[in-house]
């Protein structure tokens, strides 16, 4: 009866202190109150550098949109999406937005895997046989599905073949794997893009859900965001439908549209500018991390997960942004999704469409909370670096921040402890603030003699400033003396209260 009491009194101790945990998180937050207007303000210059582009790209028709804090606050269009019939383009046509469709195939993939059917990590042939023992060479690792998802599974970029196999039935691309396949690479050692790999799974999101990938996508995601969409054309309201063209001998060829089958998987879904924010606005809602109620169709925490670097493309040294900013970047692939980072730490994340008829792409700014989408109906349309140009315009001149992280409780209350010591650390060993590493690695008299060079130079203190947090357990305070700033830095362990087993202070010149 004592051990069974001593169980229940410890397990109440463990989850008062994980909800004590949880609450004492505060998230980062946006500082600028006036960051709607401001980006508000840039909307004339948007409308003309997608003016601008879309007529040098000889774009039939174009749509779209701009979504800050989860709202789509800006959208427009121009020109047509039927030249023969004069239908104007809308923010409310339907357009097909080809491999933007694969961050769909990839979310019903991690919500099979939250939902405990499958694992990242199962190889890819207990789902389809028949790619049992393919591989470049004898000693290749086996298929995974986390390989299909960030194309690292070895097959080569197939963006030509690939998009004229959009219509193929299932039992069509089982034929094609079961003659082999011819691979580039080793498995999981480079990056290249296949949409191959999106319509294997797309047949493995039919074998564990027991439905056919396009109903368990519209079912799963479509349905709970609200979102308007196809994957047949011939389903779609002919007077929203946007027809694909070419550019060819300086005039519009229609191109004949694709109906929908095993490769919709990799690029067949259709869709509107004014819903398809709605899917921007989820993925943007799930940053930063937060207590709040899940309310989407798949977990935040896996959401993140999509936005991860799992495969890297290249790292470019001085690449240069179509707005003519220059940074160092690198550049790869996530869960369905593009990736890339630059040097100031901004990770753009979203993806290109490409068919023939068609081109679109959509990018966040996760950090930032802001998205834009741009959809065209002219072969191959180049909208990836528009997009990247809006984006990188509209922060520099809206003078967008990132989300600022507030101290947490811990580190204020560890940095007013640190304060009350200073400069003599008399109290210290007994302070309790301490980890058990920190006098083995810091000694009492060092601190105290460091201290009080510092503060000799640095006179008078006349205020000590809030401290600035890196992240929850490591930051750094600025204390103003009459005659120079004196810098503080700590880090706290992961133990429950957190300690201080890091400590540096500094004289700012």
């Amino acid at each position: 009866m004592k051990n069974i009491f001593s169980i229940i009194i410890f397990a109440m101790i463990c989850s008062l202190s994980i909800a004590q945990t949880k609450q004492s998180y505060a998230p980062p937050v946006f500082a600028d109150a006036d960051r709607l207007t401001k980006v508000q303000a840039t909307f004339p210059i948007i409308e003309k550098l997608y003016k601008d582009f879309a007529e040098k790209n000889h774009f039939p028709g174009y749509a779209f949109g701009i979504v800050l804090d989860g709202k789509l606050i800006y959208s427009g269009s121009s020109g047509y999406t039927d030249i023969n019939k004069k239908i104007p383009a809308t923010t409310q046509s339907m357009f097909r937005i080809a491999s933007m469709s694969k961050s769909f195939t990839a979310m019903a993939i991690l919500k099979l895997r939250d939902k405990g059917k499958l694992t990242l990590d199962d190889p890819a042939y207990l789902y389809i046989p028949e790619l049992k023992n393919q591989s470049l060479t004898t000693d290749a690792p086996v298929i995974t599905i986390r390989n299909l998802l960030s194309h690292s599974a070895g097959f080569p970029e197939d963006n030509p073949w690939g998009d004229r196999h959009l219509a193929d039935t299932e039992q069509d691309l089982i034929n094609i794997i079961k003659k082999g396949l011819s691979f580039s690479n080793a498995t999981s050692l480079n990056y290249e893009y296949s949409n191959l790999a999106f319509c294997m799974l797309g047949i493995i999101i039919h074998k564990v859900s027991g439905e056919y990938y396009a109903d368990y996508i519209q079912k799963n995601i479509w349905q709970p965001l609200q979102i308007k969409a196809a994957w047949e054309y011939t389903k779609v309201e002919p007077s929203l439908l946007a027809h694909g063209y070419r550019w060819l001998n300086n005039d519009w060829r229609e191109e004949a549209l694709l109906h929908d089958g095993i490769g919709g998987a990799m690029g067949g879904m259709i869709t509107n500018v004014e819903t398809f924010s709605k899917y921007v606005a989820f993925h943007l809602s799930a940053w930063p991390p937060a207590n709040d109620k899940e309310l989407g169709p798949i977990k935040r925490s896996s959401v993140r997960e999509m936005h991860q670097l799992h495969t890297t493309n290249t790292v470019i040294a001085d690449y240069k942004f179509p707005s003519g900013r220059k940074s160092a970047v690198v550049t790869g692939y996530a869960f369905g999704l593009n990736y890339l980072k630059d040097a100031e730490g901004r990770t753009f994340i979203g993806h290109s469409g490409g068919l023939p008829g068609f081109g679109s792409n959509w990018r966040i700014l996760a950090d930032y909370g802001i998205g834009v989408i741009l959809f065209a109906n002219v072969t191959y349309a180049p909208t990836s670096a528009v997009n990247l140009q809006v984006l990188d315009t509209i922060v520099q001149l809206a003078q967008l921040k990132p989300r600022q992280l507030p101290p947490s409780s811990i580190l204020t209350q560890r940095k007013n402890e640190i304060v009350k010591l200073l400069p003599d650390y008399a109290t210290a060993k007994s302070s309790g603030i301490f980890a058990v590493n920190f006098f083995d690695d810091y000694f009492v008299d060092s601190l105290k003699k460091e201290a009080n060079i510092v503060f000799n130079k640095a006179g008078k203190i006349i205020k000590v400033n809030e401290v600035v947090p890196e992240n929850q357990l490591r930051g750094y305070f600025i204390i103003d003396c009459d005659k120079a700033k004196v810098q503080i830095n700590f880090t706290l362990t992961p133990e429950l209260p957190a300690l201080i087993q890091e400590y540096h202070i500094k004289l700012l010149q």
